[in-house]
């Protein structure tokens, strides 16, 4: 069992995607604070001054703070646009690599031969 979960853990799918989590994760940090110090103080400003993380409403003795679930929402859409337009890049980028691995490169002898043997059929 040892040498099966080793096995597992070392191909090279799993580290890749352990590589991947680490860098969401970090990506996840820069985009949350491009929002909380960036784009919130902006939007609050164009606003009239709202501060959104002290958007709050109090029920019975709960606080709920909805500024900050804003935030989040906002969050949520720009890693959404972000990996929208990273993934639109990398399939062009793909895409130009498989057209140029399909164009098959053909030998100018067999051209002329093939050729020829057009030639030879008419």
């Amino acid at each position: 069992m040892l040498k099966e979960f080793k096995k597992f853990a070392l191909k090279g799918n799993v580290i890749d995607l352990a590589v991947a989590v680490v860098i969401a994760a970090a990506f996840g940090k820069i985009v949350s604070a491009l929002v909380d110090y960036i784009i919130m103080p902006l939007v609050g400003t164009i606003l009239g001054g709202i501060r959104f993380e002290h958007l709050t409403v109090s029920v019975g003795d709960a606080l709920i703070e909805y500024g900050l679930f804003i935030q989040s929402i906002v969050d949520f859409f720009i890693i959404a646009l972000s990996l929208f337009v990273f993934i639109q890049a990398f399939n062009r980028l793909k895409r130009k690599e498989e057209i140029a691995e399909k164009a098959p490169v053909v030998d100018p002898k067999i051209e002329l031969l093939m050729e020829i043997r057009d030639l030879l059929k008419k």
